[in-house]
């Protein structure tokens, strides 16, 4: 811990208001949201499929507009974003704990979700661009930050939901309110423009490469419409090449709350077991990021951390492949003795410490990866981008994971939904390696959008 704080402290004010400020952000949203469905169900009586649509608003206005939050980060500046996205939450959150008319639920649903793609890209971009050539280190905290927030936030609502869920969506909305505060009081105006590192003239005589790109318009040094940023960002094979390799370690991390769950159901019969995942993969996080990202750093290259901890990704599932077997399940498993429930846990917390460690890993360079690959511009646009992408990847791996776990039980091979998570990591792992290998990891050498207009820029054009 001492190393962490250490870390922590190295940076400067703002990367630190940020990392408090992704702290709050998850235990606001996770002392709630966890708890809404049941609130919905239960308290309001809606039917299912209204829950699962109220829900389905919240994600699809957030993972559906992350390229527009983040491109509107890139435009107007990070800390207006951040803090429109702040303001966003604070009114849904609110709105959830006090609304019962269908069209007000999701309309707090929409904002919520909405909230969310205005400050995501915004505050990565931001710590990218603050950092520097520190941004594997910054992001290293911030995952530390991050994984806490969503240790503390469900304890927190918890302890209120005994009271009221009003109280827990009125305190979620209080700390969004109050995070709202402190970033328009403390935190620096910035964009990508500002820091020497992201906005730095490109050298004369580029070349051109096979991404094919440009962050500046054809007039000139102007900055780019958010449609020809758009542009732009698909234009960069590199980037894309790379967001699509990485798609499955999403799906694989989204275990935590889709796969490992069901698995501690089907070993012990209960519920109980579901929070130690958590506070395992927090423990963990807190406890080892910052020391396992500086002895990577020191021996291997990023695309090789990155690799690897995706090899970590995929066997993290084979004790869940080896302990498939158990036959026992439901109130037949919750019928077992203590310490029998307790070795039954032993693969599934097996698998989140595994992924916790594979998450570190890879986390800091994947985020220093996409500004890499984005050349240190329009970094809130790819982001956004990237986060739309792996959102996309996670649906579509939610229902094929659904899938797996149904045909498995169905064809009598329960181990089927594991070893095909387990092929993924070797399949994410296999592209990465062979991108870094090709050289399509490092920073783009080349900026310029062909046309029948463009002409090479000059080191003094280049903004």
């Amino acid at each position: 811990m001492t190393e962490t704080w250490r870390q922590v402290r190295s940076f400067d004010r703002p990367i630190r208001l940020l990392l408090i400020n992704q702290l709050g952000i998850n235990i606001g949203f996770y002392m709630l949201m966890p708890y809404l469905a049941s609130y919905l169900s239960v308290t309001l009586g809606l039917a299912a499929w209204l829950v699962g649509f109220v829900l389905g608003v919240r994600n699809l206005s957030q993972q559906g507009l992350f390229l527009l939050g983040g491109s509107l980060a890139d435009r107007f500046g990070y800390k207006p974003m951040i803090l429109a996205g702040l303001a966003l939450r604070t009114v849904g959150f609110a709105l959830l704990g006090f609304a019962e008319a269908i069209p007000a639920l999701v309309i707090a649903s929409a904002l919520t979700g909405f909230a969310g793609a205005l400050f995501n890209p915004a505050v990565r971009a931001y710590v990218a661009a603050e950092a520097g050539e520190r941004r594997v280190d910054a992001f290293a905290v911030f995952n530390i930050f991050y994984q806490l927030g969503i240790l503390l936030g469900p304890l927190i609502g918890l302890a209120l939901l005994a009271i009221d869920f009003t109280l827990v969506c009125a305190v979620a909305a209080a700390v969004f309110l109050l995070l709202t505060v402190l970033q328009a009081r403390a935190l620096p105006a910035r964009t990508r423009n500002e820091h020497p590192d992201i906005a730095g003239p490109e050298p004369a005589g580029e070349r051109e490469t096979n991404s094919k790109v440009s962050h500046t318009s054809r007039s000139g040094g102007a900055p780019l419409t958010i449609i020809q940023s758009w542009r732009v960002a698909l234009a960069n094979q590199s980037f894309l090449l790379f967001s699509l390799a990485m798609i499955g370690s999403y799906v694989l991390t989204f275990q935590v709350y889709l796969g490992l769950p069901i698995e501690v159901r089907r070993v012990t019969g209960s519920e109980t077991g579901v929070t130690l995942l958590f506070v395992l993969s927090g423990l963990l996080t807190v406890a080892a990021q910052v020391r396992l990202t500086t002895w990577v750093k020191a021996r291997w290259t990023p695309g090789q951390a990155m690799s690897r901890g995706l090899v970590l990704m995929g066997l993290a599932f084979l004790p869940l492949v080896l302990s498939a077997s158990f036959g026992r399940h439901g109130a037949e498993a919750s019928a077992r003795s203590l310490p029998a429930q307790a070795l039954a846990m032993v693969p599934v917390l097996t698998a989140s410490a595994l992924l916790a460690v594979a998450t570190m890993l890879v986390y800091p360079f994947e985020m220093a990866t996409i500004v890499t690959l984005g050349g240190d511009r329009m970094t809130g646009t790819y982001y956004g981008l990237y986060n739309t992408l792996s959102g996309i990847g996670i649906a579509a791996g939610n229902l094929l994971t659904g899938a797996a776990l149904d045909a498995g039980k169905n064809i009598g091979i329960p181990a089927l939904p594991w070893i095909i998570l387990a092929l993924t990591g070797g399949l994410c792992a296999t592209s990465v390696h062979l991108l870094d290998r090709a050289g399509r990891l490092e920073r783009p050498q080349g900026v310029t959008v062909k046309s029948e207009t463009s002409r090479p820029r000059s080191a003094s054009q280049a903004g």
